[in-house]
């Protein structure tokens, strides 16, 4: 099937209320396609999804593909769904979430961000930066651009830029003319056992980059380096970023709020690199974003221009309120990497004050895999409240629990509490102002930032 074709045809979505799922449909409709869907819950996004034209189900039902002829499914959907097993029986044409991005990427300059760690962040930043120049792309993220509120948009320009997610190894349908990988780590372990596994993935992902295209690699990562010396092809070019690369980054600021750096290219001084969000982390997704945006003909000065006016993207070190002195940060870091990286940049956001974290283990495989590691970067904060693990697909794992990591820890200032309502109460009693409450994990964490904030709003009242 081409786009041409799929543009003629009913298509129905499994999972429709998802991230990357909603963000495919939302292009679809802006391209006049019929749209249908279901969710097991109703939610905003497809409320929005709904007023744009879709249909939508909550709940999911064999009626619900009614006249469908195609009909996508995310990688979290039960393959005995109700809804599968009627599109298998009826012959449907069956697309995964990729598989369907990658038809509607097929007929731009397409660029797929991937990497461990920064694809959302990169490829944000990439947009807002490529709007800046006046070059409208189309995007498809995994996340929402805090300035623009959406994850995807049907753009007017020839690039389409796009999240490559290696979690499943689906992001070799996409076959990008560009990509960016910011950095390689062991993780997924659901799927990738080991470091092996995971430098196959990623050495077939640059195999699909097209003929004359591009790949932008952060050298900073060793895991980018031991991909960089194994790649062959010499019928695409090859720029690094990093602080020794061909977009080095140097004169480092780090800031409560914001991050500063001069970016070179090969000896010449590009300019000033600032940002209006922290993190040195940040510096390098920017840095990786400059440099697909220059080679995609986007003039350096705007390209800074709007890489300093990107405000960030939802879950993401996002500031969610400030009550009595004391901040409420949410973030989506589940990885030990990630968690980090956060713990890092709220402390020198917090200055003198305590980091106070509630921390959810996303996955049973990804905790059991990382127990010393998650041990070792949680002793950052002040105090970690551990939630119980968000399973997300998978089934438990007999005595794989939060409590592992509460044991490795063996520190007084960390509780396993899984109860989320006692879990805010308790974080709240140890906040004084000046200090960071963060709400971190891939899982549903986040749902407890508008307790937090109440609870805060109830303690002045008193």
């Amino acid at each position: 099937m081409n786009l041409a074709q799929l543009a003629e045809k009913k298509v129905h979505f499994i999972g429709l209320g998802g991230a990357g799922m909603s963000g495919i449909a939302r292009i679809m409709l802006a391209r006049g396609i019929s749209v249908s869907g279901s969710d097991a819950k109703d939610s905003t996004v497809l409320t929005g999804l709904k007023t744009l034209g879709a249909t939508v189900f909550v709940g999911h039902s064999s009626e619900n593909l009614g006249s469908s002829e195609v009909l996508v499914v995310s990688s979290a959907i039960d393959k005995n769904n109700p809804e599968v097993l009627s599109a298998i029986e009826k012959g449907l044409v069956i697309l995964t979430r990729a598989q369907a991005l990658a038809l509607l990427m097929s007929e731009s300059k397409s660029i797929a961000v991937a990497g461990t760690h920064g694809k959302t962040t990169t490829t944000s930043m990439l947009t807002v930066a490529l709007q800046q120049a006046g070059l409208d792309p189309s995007f498809a993220i995994g996340g929402m651009i805090n300035r623009g509120g959406t994850n995807a948009h049907l753009g007017s320009g020839e690039i389409f830029v796009a999240e490559a997610d290696e979690s499943d190894g689906s992001f070799l349908a996409y076959k990008p003319f560009g990509a960016i990988i910011t950095n390689i780590e062991l993780d997924h372990v659901d799927h990738f056992p080991d470091m092996e596994s995971v430098n196959k993935i990623f050495a077939q992902f640059v195999d699909s980059i097209q003929p004359g295209g591009f790949l932008v690699a952060g050298i900073d990562s060793p895991g980018v380096i031991d991909l960089l010396s194994k790649v062959e092809r010499n019928d695409i070019e090859i720029l690094t970023y990093g602080e020794s690369a061909d977009f080095s980054i140097s004169h480092i600021s780090l800031q409560a709020s914001q991050a500063h750096a001069r970016i070179t290219k090969l000896g010449k001084v590009l300019g000033e690199l600032s940002l209006s969000i922290p993190g040195r982390h940040n510096i390098e997704n920017a840095t990786a974003a400059l440099s697909a945006g220059l080679k995609l003909g986007a003039p350096v000065a705007e390209m800074l221009a709007g890489l300093g006016s990107f405000s960030g993207a939802k879950r993401r070190f996002e500031n969610k309120g400030s009550v009595n002195g004391i901040t409420v940060i949410d973030d989506y870091g589940h990885h030990p990497t990630e968690v980090r990286v956060t713990l890092e940049t709220a402390k020198r956001f917090a200055g003198s004050g305590k980091v106070i974290v509630i921390f959810q283990p996303h996955r049973y495989s990804r905790t059991a895999m990382f127990v010393d590691e998650f041990a070792e970067v949680l002793a950052i904060a002040d105090h970690v409240f551990l939630l119980e693990v968000y399973a997300a697909s998978e089934a438990a794992i007999p005595g794989v629990s939060s409590v592992l990591i509460a044991n490795a820890m063996a520190n007084p200032k960390v509780k396993f509490e899984p109860s989320m309502i006692e879990v805010v109460s308790q974080a709240v009693s140890v906040a004084t102002s000046g200090d960071v409450i963060i709400t971190l994990g891939a899982g549903d964490v986040n749902l407890l930032v508008p307790l937090i904030l109440q609870m805060l709003e109830d303690q002045v009242a008193n």
